[in-house]
């Protein structure tokens, strides 16, 4: 199964069709690149991207 990405927030998403960051239901599997933010708090990617939880998240989403 191929890792699916949120088009709310670009948490990517291992299982499952929700969210668990936003419990939104608007996943994708057409995405490209991914960060991992470890703290969020000290990240100037974060800050930029919005992330405020930790997580793996996509850096480009496709339409």
């Amino acid at each position: 199964m191929a890792a699916k990405a949120c088009k709310n927030c670009k948490y990517i998403v291992e299982s499952g069709d929700v969210c668990p960051i936003c419990k939104g239901t608007d996943l994708t599997t057409n995405w490209k690149g991914f960060v991992i933010i470890v703290d969020p708090s000290n990240s100037e990617i974060a800050k930029k991207m919005g992330i405020t939880i930790p997580g793996k998240y996509a850096l480009r989403l496709g339409k």
